[in-house]
């Protein structure tokens, strides 16, 4: 939903207030104080709606490129020690528990999405599952391809866009307004140009991974790179982070992005604001701008891609090379004893027949 719906949608209702008190017998044009306290009025039982209609858990979906770490980062958030990390197939899920001092215990429901090719009905599970007022998003991109990524980036905001639009559609109006409302806040009540954004209902942060390799690319490929990520984030109402989990000090701004993201705390993860290509980007919610961004005139996605496209030309993969998957029955990283020694078994099986109807075959030939 774009902002300019969500701020007339607020007006609307303060227009319904205001003739509320005319009908009344009072003054048909309020003051500026009326119009601030009504608005005061508006917000705080907003406020108190979604206190009493707050979830007691919290919902996580990571998903992104391959190989670029989003299981590793789940890991090490959860403490869980890693031997051989086994690629994600389809949808994996875990949970995390933290008890307060005297409050109820928090629960944070992680999604990781393993592919993104032919995925739109893995990616509302969910979405659907657990709703959009406890969701927030990770998208994590491999920087190391910055020829490839692009592709990853828009199937997986296309895909969160189009359920979520969906989902808003068939919601209560109590809880749209909660959700606008969220988002007027993250991306800032006051920033001029929302009428430029296209925000998503739920916090997005865009995370990109590998930043060790990417640091050692041409500085114009890097320059391009940040300038198209900082221009979807800020599209999207999203923030954007820089990661590596080779580097410490990156890996522990995720890990407490996490911990925000599920647990709401710490209240500022991004301790700094970094937005200087040759940096790790490091930039919070609403806190970029089109003018800093070095962009003009309204944007979108498919604005942004074709630029990005020119300026670091993007590798059009043959469509068997995206479809060729690799058999997870011979990976070493799902080995399972029992289950192999039946699989031999059976292999064997099947290749005695095989033979068996060949020489049969060979021997009716021979007979004719």
């Amino acid at each position: 939903m774009r902002l300019p719906q969500i701020l007339h949608s607020l007006h609307k209702r303060l227009q319904k207030m205001f003739e509320k008190r005319t009908e009344g017998g009072e003054s048909a044009t309020p003051s500026i104080q009326d119009i601030a306290g009504r608005l005061a009025e508006e917000q705080q039982r907003l406020r108190q709606l979604e206190a009493t209609t707050a979830p007691k858990e919290r919902t996580l979906l990571v998903l992104g490129s391959k190989c670029v770490g989003k299981t590793t980062a789940i890991n090490k958030f959860f403490d869980r020690e890693e031997h051989a990390t086994r690629p994600t197939l389809a949808l994996e899920y875990s949970f995390g528990r933290r008890t307060g001092s005297g409050k109820s215990p928090q629960v944070m429901n992680v999604w990781e999405l393993g592919s993104l090719d032919n995925a739109e009905q893995l990616l509302e599970v969910p979405m659907r599952t657990h709703g959009l007022q406890q969701l927030a998003v990770i998208i994590m991109l491999d920087l190391s391809q910055p020829q490839r990524f692009w592709t990853d980036l828009e199937c997986a905001y296309k895909g969160l866009r189009d359920t979520a639009q969906q989902m808003m559609e068939k919601v209560a109006p109590e809880l749209r307004e909660i959700l606008e409302q969220r988002t007027m806040e993250r991306v800032g009540q006051r920033n001029k140009e929302v009428e430029k954004l296209d925000p998503l209902p739920f916090p997005v942060v865009i995370v990109g991974g590998k930043y060790d390799v990417f640091s050692g690319f041409d500085p114009a490929v890097r320059k391009h790179t940040c300038r198209c990520l900082r221009s979807m984030a800020h599209l999207i109402g999203g923030a954007l982070l820089f990661y590596s989990q080779k580097m410490p000090k990156l890996a522990k701004v995720l890990r407490d992005t996490i911990s925000h993201m599920g647990f709401g705390s710490p209240a500022h993860p991004f301790r700094s604001h970094v937005v200087d290509f040759n940096e790790p980007l490091c930039i919070w919610f609403g806190a970029d701008s089109w003018s800093k961004i070095g962009d003009t005139g309204t944007q979108s996605v498919e604005r942004i891609g074709a630029t990005f496209g020119v300026e670091v030309p993007q590798l059009q993969l043959e469509k068997q090379k995206l479809q060729e998957t690799l058999d997870p029955s011979k990976d070493p990283g799902f080995k399972e004893s029992l289950i192999d020694e039946m699989r031999s078994q059976k292999n064997e099986e099947l290749a005695g027949l095989m033979r068996d109807v060949l020489l049969r075959g060979k021997f009716e030939s021979v007979q004719t």
